[in-house]
């Protein structure tokens, strides 16, 4: 606290701050039900504070079962990729008055909370997250040199490192596998995250498995997948462009100029 009785981080929100918003989280645990169900909880919260601002105190003030994932809070673990209304985002990211309407200190409608689609929910908004990263391992996401190792930093030009920049940017979240139509009906596909990764180290001039992770992609449950409706790039909470690093990785397949 300052002496003006403010903590660091600004002033508490007073009671003409907040508003009450309905929160309508998409409830599922095996061990008592076989379905999932919709449960209501209401808030009366800052309208600037977050989704995940809001899953904590549910989970600390009115139901402790409540099961979710979370990490740092700031966007870059990527570990709470979620649905909300519809659409795939990182609840440490959404803030509350950008996605619902407010009209005399209360929400217009309910905020929809689902886990991603795609893969098996475990209990209400966490997945089963080893096929994701299945995929992602099985397309050689690391540097592949050949010879001795090098005495100093292996150099690359401003150039050469510009052409992959993009794709160093994925989290991991799963948010664009999770959005792909494809994915959704045949959890085989690769999906674009492992695209998106492969994509990093095929166009890396410092790496010597281009060649092997292109004939990898070029599975039947890899690249020629994908039909383009761009809902990875959509949902892509880093703003990669990901459909035009799956159009790349094709093109290479068919020119092999990488």
């Amino acid at each position: 606290m300052d002496k003006s009785g403010e903590s660091a981080a600004g002033p508490e929100p007073t009671a003409s701050h907040l508003v009450t918003i309905t929160f309508r989280i998409r409830r599922f645990n095996p061990e008592v039900a076989a379905d999932a169900e919709w449960e209501d909880f209401t808030l009366d919260i800052d309208p600037k504070d977050r989704v995940l601002d809001a899953l904590h105190r549910i989970k600390w003030e009115l139901d402790g079962t409540l099961t979710f994932r979370r990490s740092c809070a700031h966007g870059i673990c990527g570990s709470d990729a979620m649905r909300i209304n519809g659409r795939n985002r990182l609840a440490c990211k959404t803030l509350i008055k950008d996605i619902t309407g407010i009209k005399d200190g209360k929400g217009t409608k309910p905020v929809l909370v689902e886990a991603i689609k795609g893969l098996t929910v475990l209990k209400d908004l966490v997945v089963d997250m080893e096929p994701f990263f299945q995929a992602y391992r099985d397309v050689m996401p690391f540097l592949v040199t050949s010879g001795n190792e090098p005495t100093r930093e292996r150099l690359q030009s401003d150039a050469d490192r510009a052409r992959f920049d993009d794709t160093t940017k994925c989290i991991l979240c799963a948010a664009c596998t999770s959005s792909c139509p494809v994915f959704w009906n045949d959890g085989q596909y690769f999906g674009p995250a492992a695209i998106v990764n492969a994509h990093r180290f095929i166009f890396d001039s410092r790496d010597e498995a281009g060649e092997q992770r292109l004939e990898i992609l070029n599975d039947k449950d890899g690249v020629w997948r994908c039909r383009t409706t761009f809902n990875c790039t959509d949902a892509c909470p880093r703003g990669i462009e990901v459909t035009k690093a799956i159009q790349e990785v094709k093109r290479a397949l068919i020119t092999r100029r990488f």
